[in-house]
């Protein structure tokens, strides 16, 4: 019995807890974000398409930085438009992500194109 309410406890919290965050019922590795990433030795930015946001970014998924750099850019910096499922979290206070009030740790890379879209990302 005891255990059963243990479970069921544990049960109400997490989904509280999903429910605090504004996208109740949704795992924050689902959400994708589409914007402009720039690429640099100083800088990995990206600015969200829809909310004009900028973040620091951090790639766990291996791809982001690799696929940027099998475009074969002649300067660094470079802006191309990404699709990502990530999720934000508030920037540390020390390093060169610092500047930015928030980092989106990219999960999962969906699409890369040097293609922006004019239409989506002004």
């Amino acid at each position: 019995m005891r255990l059963k309410l243990i479970k069921y406890l544990m049960c109400i919290v997490t989904i509280g807890l999903y429910s605090c965050n504004g996208n109740s019922w949704k795992s924050p590795e689902n959400i994708v974000y589409k914007g402009v990433y720039s690429f640099g030795p100083e800088v990995k930015s990206f600015k969200d398409c829809d909310s004009g946001h900028e973040f620091w970014v951090t790639d766990h998924s291996g791809q982001l930085e690799l696929k940027y750099s099998q475009l074969r850019f002649e300067k660094p910096y470079e802006p191309v438009y990404v699709e990502v499922n990530g999720i934000k979290v508030r920037s540390g206070k020390d390093g060169l992500g610092s500047e930015y009030d928030s980092t989106l740790v990219v999960k999962k890379l969906i699409k890369i194109t040097k293609e922006i879209p004019q239409d989506m990302c002004n």
